[in-house]
């Protein structure tokens, strides 16, 4: 059974603090903005506090969250995007299925096959079992690592194919220009994998849904958001 989440010592009801934590990464929103939001609710909190509950309860709301079951019929997309850090280049390696769910993501400060290596063993491990088919750009540290980490997967390079997973980047893109940048590669980790986990509960797959299908998926990626953070509907 899952260890409930301990509100203790917080002045303000999980209901608020939830809530706060879901604005701030289902949203493009700044701190000083979801604080404003929570003002317009008579909610007086600061933004300060808004972080320290993002940080503290973010990535607990987030490993409690159900993931989408793997399957050997699945198909890897993987990119990598250049970040700037203080001055210094990091990139994150990220993988998406055939449905644009994000698989996984790691910061890493080298661009090369060793840190295609590491995004390969990690999904492995978290997925427990090798896709169909691996689709990535042109960077052969892909190839060079399916190599030596999953020799009998089909691989097919080729950036037209690649849309996928490039455009996996862009909602991260936006909030980084709200946040106006990470602080730190340890950060900017923490931060990716609530973000990803939470977009992966609120967006619905990319298929032709209707709007009352669309609308019922979010009325149950709610509750399941309200579950994790053991909040009562």
């Amino acid at each position: 059974m899952t260890k409930p989440i301990s509100y203790k010592r917080h002045r303000f009801p999980p209901e608020i603090i939830a809530h706060a934590v879901w604005l701030y990464f289902r949203f493009p929103l700044s701190l000083r903005l979801v604080e404003e939001m929570l003002l317009e609710r008579s909610i007086l909190v600061s933004y300060e506090t808004v972080r320290r509950w993002a940080q503290k309860f973010g990535p607990t709301y987030a490993r409690r969250l159900r993931r989408k079951r793997a399957s050997r019929r699945d198909v890897w997309h993987l990119d990598e995007v250049v970040i700037s850090i203080a001055g210094q280049k990091h990139w994150l390696w990220r993988a998406v299925d055939q449905d644009g769910y994000v698989l996984d993501e790691i910061v890493q400060s080298r661009r090369d096959t060793k840190a295609a290596k590491r995004l390969l063993r990690r999904l492995l491990k978290k997925q427990g079992c090798p896709p169909r088919r691996m689709i990535t750009d042109k960077l052969g540290s892909y190839a060079a690592a399916r190599r030596q980490i999953m020799p009998a997967v089909d691989h097919r390079s080729h950036k037209g194919l690649n849309n996928r997973a490039e455009n996996s980047h862009l909602p991260l893109r936006r909030r980084e220009q709200a946040m106006q940048g990470f602080r730190s590669p340890g950060g900017l980790q923490r931060f990716a994998s609530v973000f990803s986990a939470t977009r992966n509960l609120f967006v619905p797959p990319h298929s032709r849904r209707s709007a009352l299908a669309t609308h019922l998926h979010r009325l149950n990626a709610m509750a399941e958001w309200k579950s994790a953070a053991g909040v009562t509907a």
